[in-house]
């Protein structure tokens, strides 16, 4: 190992065959700071990482492991990624913590607080002492970079409450709309909904259609509404719609809000409160809301924003687009595990680029 590989954190991969694990693995390949040192899948045991994905470098020569063989190793890193199932999560992160890691996980597991995991997530939380340690951390919106530095435990956020928070917040701390009620429409490509086999994911379902699902009992409504107060916004109560789109990849939300009454200058307003929320962040663009499409962020850890005001109807419609693999799920988690190293938050996404069309 030479010089510069030694003072690269190394890191792991839990469940890298999964869609989330995947395009982490795409994106630390290239990272100048972290390398990956190890990872796992059931599924892929004992084959090559080079050979279940198309990567080149020392990380094809990784050999995938068990999750079981891999527990008793998570003391060789400094880093682990959780790209697991919430249950699975809860098990595995004391594991890691333990092992003298610290720990960024992708799923819902330590998200809300513990008496809402059985309505939202069907079970009782065993770990409330690890729910109230971890951090939860969507960079552009928690302001959570100082906490970072010393988190043993981060929770990444959600893919639907990235763009949904993001289409809303700015309006709400401005004071520009109403924070009831808030109405967010957000469509999803397929792999949101995880690399798994069935009826309801087979093509010929799921092509030239689209359909609502979970109306009213999605698991990431309460995260929304937990990330809208920790951005500053308390209070906003949120109707959330997901709805499944025909594509692989991707998310647009829609916001409907409603203005505050006797606002002048609506739609200045609002243009200059989503650019004072942009200022300073690498992957927030704003722009005209008819551009704010998936073709423009897809592959890249950006964020498209941009609204429509009607004062006559006091209505403002403001929309928000991402990937829901890298920033709604792996480039979000190596912002935060950027800001955990002390690192620059752009490390290892700068060079993320999409295609259009």
């Amino acid at each position: 190992m030479d010089e510069a590989q030694a003072v690269r954190k190394r890191v792991a991969i839990i469940g890298v065959s999964g869609y989330s694990g995947m395009e982490l693995a795409r994106i630390l390949v290239g990272h100048p700071n972290f390398v990956i040192a190890l990872v796992t899948s059931d599924k892929w045991k004992g084959r090559g990482l080079g050979a279940c994905l198309p990567l080149d470098g020392p990380a094809a020569d990784l050999k995938c492991l068990a999750h079981a063989e891999a527990k008793a190793r998570l003391g060789e890193v400094d880093l682990v990624f959780l790209c697991t199932p919430a249950e699975a999560s809860i098990e595995l992160a004391p594991v890691a913590l333990a092992a003298g890691a610290r720990v960024v996980d992708f799923s819902g597991a330590f998200r809300l607080a513990a008496e809402d995991y059985p309505r939202w997530y069907g079970f009782a939380h065993s770990r409330p002492d690890l729910l109230a340690e971890a951090v939860y951390s969507m960079p552009e919106v928690t302001d959570t970079a100082a906490k970072l530095r010393t988190a043993r435990l981060v929770s990444n956020a959600g893919c639907y409450p990235t763009p949904a928070v993001f289409s809303v917040l700015p309006l709400l701390r401005a004071g520009l709309v109403e924070a009831e009620p808030i109405f967010i429409d957000a469509k999803s490509g397929t792999t949101g909904g995880g690399r798994k086999a069935g009826e309801d994911w087979s093509f010929s379902e799921i092509s030239d259609d689209i359909r609502a699902y979970k109306i009213l009992r999605h698991q990431h409504q309460p995260e929304i509404e937990r990330a809208l107060a920790l951005g500053g916004a308390s209070g906003a109560k949120v109707t959330f719609a997901p709805h499944l789109l025909p594509v692989r990849r991707g998310i647009l939300a829609a916001a409907y809000c409603r203005l505050r009454p006797g606002l002048a200058d609506a739609a200045d307003k609002v243009k200059e409160a989503l650019a004072e929320f942009a200022a300073g962040k690498p992957f927030v663009r704003i722009v005209a809301a008819e551009e704010v499409r998936l073709q423009a962020v897809v592959g890249t850890n950006r964020v498209l924003m941009g609204a429509v005001v009607e004062p006559a109807r006091s209505v403002v419609v403001s929309m928000a687009a991402i990937d829901n693999l890298v920033k709604g799920a792996a480039g979000q988690a190596v912002q935060n595990a950027n800001l955990m190293f002390g690192l620059p938050e752009s490390a290892g996404l700068l060079f993320l680029a999409g295609h259009m069309p």
